[in-house]
């Protein structure tokens, strides 16, 4: 049952009673992400949420980690491009504790220049990992081509020219302006009760500083033309992206798409798994994704190849995009989509993390708590004439963004043949 109560000064408490489970999750979520942050400081939403684990005014590092370990469980957090989220999960019985780390964490954090320091460190080595992993740091990339020269096409952990341009002043300038309560929401799932929940926050809700909801500049979008991106290295596979910017969370189209994808590229039993891989044998791992935003979205197909092999799997993808734009997919199809669908978003939230989560997204994303059985009334009212229309509006050459990480030394063959 999720219940959900907005505080005096703007803090919104949710939770979800799962009275049957033995754990709770607690997270703190904050409305502001990768893309608010100057061009500048990119990076620094990710910078912050490494330093709330340096240590707070009464413990150190070990200590904070020790809190929430010593009694049986675990501390995590995220950033993404509209959100960061510090969230903790335990035996039900220890909800107080974790909230008070929480708490703790996102209030008194000290931000010690030598931490601040040794941070930066971190981050670069964390940067240079991913750098190192061609099939992500392909979707860097990817989201260079599909968003340039925004905050959309920034990666999250910023760059080393960034990172060395932020210094502790930024830092808490950045984290003073947007850390504020009409910014923020307590989240909640497991076996607990929600007015104990309420009450809890609203005992501390004063201590965190008022001010104005952060906001964000609208994705700007120029694209007549396909746009390709190879970053040649010595590697043994090609590591290649497809982006196609479609709608934002908001747009009533996300549903069918949501489907598309799945009959796409989401599972075994997908188009593009069953051709590419099954009856091709191009590649290993193939798959298709949504990503959407408050005012855009995207569609992206990812594998890893043969670099021989290349030119006949982007055919043989751009063969099923043909599809979906040309013929209606069956009843049976669109059936097998949705079900795996659903069966996976109730297997998800089977676990408190999961439900924790759900609610954070939706409460951030939308201002409201979507029930999962609105969602899966949603999924069941679309049709197959609906799947074809989004492919027919979205599949198309001037959306297209691809990126490759490949020994090749050039694809100029390939513009033309996105064209088409």
């Amino acid at each position: 049952m999720h219940q959900l109560t907005r505080l005096e000064n703007g803090i919104t408490v949710a939770t979800a009673e799962m009275p049957h489970m033995a754990s709770v999750s607690v997270g703190i979520w904050v409305a502001v992400g990768g893309r608010f942050e100057p061009a500048e400081i990119s990076g620094v939403s990710h910078f912050i949420e490494h330093l709330l684990f340096k240590g707070t005014q009464k413990r150190s590092a070990r200590e904070i980690s020790q809190a929430v370990e010593g009694i049986g469980g675990y501390l995590n957090a995220f950033t993404s491009e509209e959100s960061t989220c510090f969230y903790s999960k335990a035996r039900h019985d220890r909800f107080d504790e974790l909230l008070e780390v929480l708490t703790d964490m996102f209030l008194h954090s000290r931000f010690d220049l030598v931490d601040v320091d040794k941070e930066r460190s971190v981050i670069k080595e964390e940067l240079a990992m991913y750098r190192d992993q061609p099939q992500h740091h392909v979707h860097d990339l990817l989201n260079e081509l599909m968003w340039p020269d925004q905050p959309l096409g920034r990666s999250l952990t910023g760059s080393e020219k960034t990172l060395d341009a932020i210094q502790r002043p930024s830092l808490l300038s950045f984290r003073n302006a947007n850390y504020v309560a009409p910014g923020i929401l307590v989240i909640a799932a497991g076996n607990l009760q929600h007015r104990k929940v309420v009450r809890a926050v609203r005992s501390i809700s004063r201590r965190f500083p008022s001010g104005k909801r952060p906001t964000f500049l609208p994705a700007r979008d120029g694209q007549q033309a396909p746009r390709v991106k190879l970053v040649t290295r010595k590697t043994e596979q090609t590591q290649l992206a497809i982006g196609l910017r479609t709608c934002s969370r908001h747009d009533e189209r996300r549903f069918a798409l949501r489907l598309l994808s799945t009959m796409l590229g989401e599972n075994m039993s997908s188009r593009l798994f069953q051709s590419v891989r099954e009856d091709h044998g191009l590649a290993y791992s193939i798959f298709s994704s949504n990503s959407y935003f408050d005012d855009v979205g995207g569609l992206v197909i990812s594998a890893g190849l043969d670099p021989d092999k290349l030119p006949q799997a982007i055919k043989l993808i751009l063969r099923e995009l043909r599809r979906c734009v040309d013929d209606l997919p069956s009843v049976t199809e669109l059936r097998r989509a949705r079900d795996y669908t659903v069966g996976q978003m109730d297997l998800g939230l089977e676990s408190t993390e999961n439900q924790m989560m759900w609610l954070g997204e939706h409460l951030l994303g939308y201002g409201r708590m979507m029930e999962p059985a609105e969602m899966k009334r949603r999924l069941a009212a679309v049709r197959p004439a609906e799947i074809r229309a989004v492919a027919r509006e979205f599949f198309r050459p001037e959306r297209m963004s691809v990126a490759l990480i490949s020994p090749l030394k050039e694809t100029s063959w390939l513009p033309r043949l996105l064209r088409i």
